[in-house]
């Protein structure tokens, strides 16, 4: 299965991807194996999302930049409400990064 990698930018994903740094440099674990991590990493994420997660949110607010490159969408929402079913936010901005699940069969 063919996974993305942009789950790697996330807070979780830059976390972990600085920690296995920390323990490939001490020596404590080898390249191979952080690279491993990272790609179960990828697997996990894009399994989890696919099945675990029902919510649904909606988004409103000024699209300030959009952009279509290599098949992913990048869109930067500024002053955006966001609902779902357990209430609204409102943030100063949102970047949302969409890409076509159809290419992960391929």
């Amino acid at each position: 299965m063919a996974t993305f990698e942009l789950y790697r930018r996330s807070t979780i994903g830059m976390c972990l991807t600085e920690t296995l740094d920390q323990m490939v440099s001490s020596g404590v674990l080898s390249p191979e194996l952080a690279i491993q991590v990272l790609i179960q990493f990828d697997k996990s994420m894009t399994d989890a999302l696919e099945n675990e997660v029902k919510n649904k949110v909606s988004i409103k607010g000024h699209l300030h930049t959009y952009r279509f490159c290599d098949n992913v969408w990048t869109f930067i929402v500024q002053n955006a409400q966001i609902k779902s079913e357990e209430g609204q936010e409102t943030v100063g901005s949102v970047k949302i990064v969409a890409c076509d699940s159809k290419l992960l069969t391929q």
